[in-house]
């Protein structure tokens, strides 16, 4: 299958947004234009504000658009792993009679895929993603593709992932209004643990760290299939207001001292280093040592590492032989590597992207949501379609619900109509009834159906009243 094309992955984080364009050729995906943005209307990775988020959105792919002279309408959005859940599923559908068989077609993929979804979801999620394991055809498993195969029953074992429907609705909405197309949504962490880490490490299990600025997100990739997630709801912005409390100093001034001489590793840091700060109330500037800075960043960055390590111990995720490899903004600080390594016991790792613009580990979710959808598969692609389906369904049904809502509204507002009349007619004189024109009176054999007509309409008035 060509895959050739430009992939648009949109990465809105709580403190930026970031509009990665790539192309693809023939297998070889290349960054042609990156728009990034200060982030609005966001909080701890979900949008609060959509008009704002909208806005930030539009100037980040205003910014992608000039660099790659590229008119960009369609773009694969990144999900956070808040409240995500992963699930097992299984469909099952037969493609023909027991006395005969065909062959299973794209068409049997998305029909077994649809089987798999009709699950007991609670009204407040969404499916977000379906991942097949394998396909089953016939009892012989372990079938990743099963289009042309000749059977007569066909199984699908997947992985389900599902979350809020809130932050599906939301994220969707604010794109709508940037005048964009969501392509595609796709789980982040699985992006990222799909483009960061090598076959070895998906397939003998690794912990994947991405340190954002609003939260921190914690997955185990194992089997090349992403077990485990779990968000830490502290992030780069929070060492940022340590700065800002502890050197007394307004919040601009200490992310540009985050930045420029931040260690995540004191011990890396020196002492002899310094530099000035603006401090608040006074009217000269303060000293500060790159190592009184370090230990400052390195309080919050620890406190983050130790509950992640509590959660990693309790699923016995340090086991795994892969390490962690770390990601996101705040891994750009010098030495945080080697706290980690301190803190978790395991080897650590910086992943850092490679290509020409974007080589800081904060475009990597970026990056990560282009090159995982220019990796599907065609069975894949028929999973998407099926889902897209689905989803199309699950929203078509509060349109139905509404609208009869809306009916049952205008029956009643033609029983009140009708009361209103009948009233009417009750309180008008017999004088002007009878001058009425014979074409305007109910022919005699009709008679008995008015009797029976206005008993009801009297019923109902006694009965509202």
């Amino acid at each position: 299958m060509d895959n050739s094309g430009i992939y648009v992955g949109l990465d809105i984080g709580t403190t930026s947004i970031k509009a990665i364009v790539c192309e693809n050729v023939k297998g070889q995906l290349n960054v042609v234009g990156v728009g990034n943005q200060p982030s609005a209307g966001l909080n701890r990775g979900i949008i609060v504000d959509i008009d704002k988020t909208a806005q930030a959105i539009s100037k980040a792919i205003a910014q992608a658009e000039e660099k790659s002279n590229v008119k960009i309408k369609d773009v694969i959005v990144g999900l956070p792993a808040n409240y995500l859940k992963i699930e097992k599923c299984r469909g099952m559908i037969t493609v023909a009679s027991q006395n005969q068989s065909r062959e299973i077609t794209d068409q049997d993929v998305v029909e077994v895929a649809k089987a798999a979804l009709t699950q007991n979801i609670p009204p407040e999620r969404e499916v977000i993603d379906l991942l097949a394991d394998e396909f089953i055809v016939d009892g012989f498993d372990q079938i990743k593709d099963p289009r042309g195969m000749v059977g007569v029953r066909l199984e699908l074992h997947g992985t389900l992932f599902t979350g809020p429907k809130t932050v599906v609705h939301n994220t969707k909405k604010a794109i709508q209004k940037a005048g964009l197309n969501v392509r595609d949504l796709v789980v982040a962490p699985l992006a990222i643990g799909a483009n960061v880490l090598n076959d070895g490490e998906q397939d003998f299990g690794t912990i994947v760290i991405d340190l954002g600025g609003g939260q921190t997100t914690t997955s185990v990739i194992h089997d090349h299939q992403l077990k485990f997630s779990y968000v830490d709801a502290e992030g780069g912005q929070y060492i940022t207001k340590d700065i800002s409390v502890v050197l007394n100093t307004s919040l601009q001034n200490a992310e540009r001292l985050k930045r420029d001489y931040g260690f995540a590793d004191p011990s890396q840091a020196s002492e002899a280093n310094t530099f000035t700060v603006e401090v608040v109330g006074q009217n000269e500037p303060a000293e500060i040592s790159e190592h009184y800075l370090a230990q400052v960043i390195e309080a919050r960055v620890s406190q983050i590492f130790e509950r992640i390590s509590a959660r990693l111990t309790d699923i016995k995720a340090l086991d795994l032989p892969g390490g962690i490899v770390l990601t996101g903004g705040v891994a750009a600080l010098p030495g945080v590597a080697e706290l980690a390594s301190q803190h978790f016991g395991v080897n650590s790792r910086v992943y850092v992207p490679d290509q020409m613009g974007i080589r800081h580990p904060g475009f990597t979710q970026g990056l990560s949501l282009a090159s995982y959808e220019a990796g599907l598969v065609d069975i894949d692609l028929l999973i998407k379609q099926a889902l897209l389906a689905g989803n199309e369904v699950a929203f078509s049904q509060p349109q139905s619900v509404k609208a009869s809502h809306n009916g049952s509204s205008k029956s009643n507002k033609k029983v009140q109509a009708s009361k209103k009349a009948t009233r009417t007619r009750a309180v008008q004189p017999r004088s002007i009834e009878e001058k009425q024109p014979e074409s305007n009176k109910e022919p005699k054999q009709k008679q008995p159906k008015k009797d029976r007509l206005e008993g009801v309409k009297n019923f109902f008035n006694n009965f509202f009243d």
